[in-house]
């Protein structure tokens, strides 16, 4: 029996490391939203829910923010190893402390902040993987079917004392694949793109906006329902939860093909069976259960869609660390903004209404946007970017630069190190540091340290 290649081998640890962070926002969303149990009212207990939404958002801006001022170096890094230990504190305190205890809340709070920083990071990097040529619609789709399928059994049905343990095992997995170098995902293109045009961002966001809103009106009842039974699984946590295991699996098989041109008429096909939802809001029975799995599809879809629409768009823009979890700000950002208007509070007729007039703008923004034209379009071609040792290499030999002179060249554009930190790395006095420097710049003919990092860049594409 053949072993298996050495692309699908990566495909497949880029699909537990996607499995392994969903997984752990599964099942750590789940016990954040209840946060203060026994100790806030009702009213007051309905609001971490909404509150948790903000979190997530800020924790995704705060990478974003990060990425924005700090390129890859060591403060990066550092950065990153703070958010993971942040996150296990927090995350042990959500499933061992007692609910009622105060600082539970502020734990709850802290381990949202951090999972949305988390997120951010890694809808990062699956922007790079995209382009890359990586197959990561099916990767997302199968990941997010393991996912769902693990928490399913181990958090939802068996309530299992192995959790504790799948989680630690998903966090492990996810902790060594963030901190250590990028490897295949070397194409950090965003950054001097600029490629994908301000008109086509802002149709994928209304779109995204759009299939949210087949979702949230649903996703309010359930949450009301949810805080006034006193109950984590009133019913909208059971079997129909596992129908979004069959819809991203579908996503997974048609994701990556046609350069993904298939991914948004499947979504908006889904969308259309979901506005049943309003029609079958408040029914009983066999009709309920059906509507919760068109509930559950929609989900399924409208994550799918965004999801995969600003993983490939996001490497094309000049801020794609933003970009790649667009879709996960607006997701928390409709659910707060249908809170404030009570979506779920509207008349069946009403919602039936605003389903109805939001498929008919999907339907024109997917038009105006091509979406509708099934024959891929010529992509714009995204540069491969060299490996940090390659692009050293490469002006090694180009400026005739000594080992030594490579070493401080290294420490000079790839850190953000003072030269007394450099020279103590390196094991070499102050002087002969910048005596490296000066040399560097006589060669190279740069004439600061920032010239010299512009020089790597630009030496990173192949020639």
């Amino acid at each position: 029996m053949k072993s298996m290649s050495e692309k699908t081998k990566y495909e497949v640890s880029v699909m537990l490391f996607y499995a392994a962070f969903l997984f752990l926002w599964v099942t750590v969303l789940a016990p954040a939203s209840r946060a203060g149990e026994g100790r806030l009212s009702v009213e007051q207990l309905e609001m971490v829910y909404y509150v948790q939404q903000v979190f997530l958002i800020l924790g995704f801006l705060s990478y974003s923010v990060l990425c924005r001022f700090f390129p890859a170096g060591r403060f990066r890094q550092a950065a990153a190893a703070g958010f993971f230990a942040a996150f296990f504190a927090g995350v042990a305190v959500l499933l061992f402390a007692d609910k009622a205890r105060p600082f539970y809340l502020f734990a709850a709070r802290a381990a949202v902040l951090c999972l949305g920083g988390l997120g951010g990071a890694v809808y990062h990097r699956m922007s790079r993987e995209t382009a890359s040529g990586s197959a990561t619609a099916l990767c997302m789709g199968l990941g997010s079917a393991l996912a769902i399928a693990l928490q399913y059994v181990l958090q939802i049905q068996w309530q299992s004392p192995l959790l504790p343990f799948v989680m630690l095992a998903a966090f492990l997995l996810l902790a060594k694949r963030m901190l250590t170098p990028d490897g295949r995902a070397q194409t950090e293109t965003a950054s001097a793109s600029g490629n994908v045009r301000p008109s086509r961002l802002l149709t994928a966001c209304l779109i995204t906006a759009l299939f949210l809103l087949f979702v949230c009106f649903y996703n309010e009842m359930i949450h009301h329902r949810t805080i006034l039974s006193d109950s984590a699984a009133p019913g909208a946590y059971t079997w129909p939860r596992l129908m979004l295991i069959p819809c991203y699996i579908l996503f997974a098989l048609i994701g990556d093909k046609k350069q993904g041109r298939l991914v948004p008429i499947t979504a908006l096909i889904i969308a259309l069976a979901a506005t049943l939802n309003s029609v079958l809001a408040g029914s009983s029975g066999a009709s309920y259960w059906l509507n919760m799995c068109l509930f559950y599809c929609a989900v399924a879809a409208s994550v799918s869609y965004y999801t995969l629409t600003f993983w490939r768009l996001a490497p094309g823009t000049k801020h794609p660390a933003l970009w790649a979890s667009m879709g996960r700000v607006i997701d928390s950002g409709m659910v707060l903004v249908t809170a404030g208007i009570g979506l779920d509070a509207l008349p069946t007729a009403a919602v039936m209404g605003l389903d109805i007039a939001g498929v008919a703008l999907i339907i024109l923004l997917m038009a105006v946007s091509g979406d509708f034209n099934l024959k891929p379009e010529a992509t714009v071609e995204v540069p491969a970017l060299l490996g940090p040792e390659e692009t050293l290499e490469k002006m090694r030999e180009r400026y005739d630069l000594t080992a030594r002179e490579t070493e401080a060249l290294r420490e000079l554009v790839l850190t953000e190190d003072k030269q007394t930190a450099i020279s103590e790395h390196l094991s070499i006095k102050v002087g002969t540091l910048q005596n490296y420097v000066t040399r560097l710049y006589q060669k190279t003919g740069a004439t600061t340290r920032a010239g010299l990092t512009d020089l790597y860049h630009e030496s990173r594409h192949q020639s």
